[in-house]
């Protein structure tokens, strides 16, 4: 699975342009992320259909990259995150984009867009 890092400026309707023009496709944002500093920002954003996202995305003449999301269960608690993100640091991966996917009981699921998703996979899973 993949994400989408899109350059925005920090303005209003920058945000609300995105989404419309990935709404136009009939694609469905499942996860996003964003931040804004000084006049510049980024939404990361997981789609529905990852064809489609990409075809608008280019037809609006968004400025973007593509990563590969690797996802990890992690328990609900103080530190989990720090663990896992020293995990990926020590195998020598870059997180370039994170968000929480999913929610239960006692667990909280993370996709990490990573620069090496097979080093990721493997620190995740020890």
């Amino acid at each position: 699975m993949g994400a989408f890092i899109v350059e925005l400026e920090n303005k209003p309707g920058q945000l609300a342009r995105l989404a419309e023009t990935v709404a136009a496709k009939g694609v469905n944002i499942t996860a996003l992320a964003d931040v804004a500093w000084g006049s510049a920002g980024a939404v990361g954003l997981a789609a529905s259909d990852e064809v489609a996202a990409r075809s608008a995305l280019t037809e609006g003449g968004f400025t973007f990259r593509e990563v590969e999301l690797v996802s990890s269960s992690l328990m609900d608690e103080p530190g989990s995150l720090a663990r896992a993100a020293r995990k990926l640091a020590e195998a020598g991966v870059n997180i370039e984009l994170s968000f929480v996917t999913g929610w239960g009981t006692g667990e909280v699921v993370m996709a990490f867009g990573v620069d090496k998703p097979e080093a990721a996979r493997a620190a995740l899973a020890g």
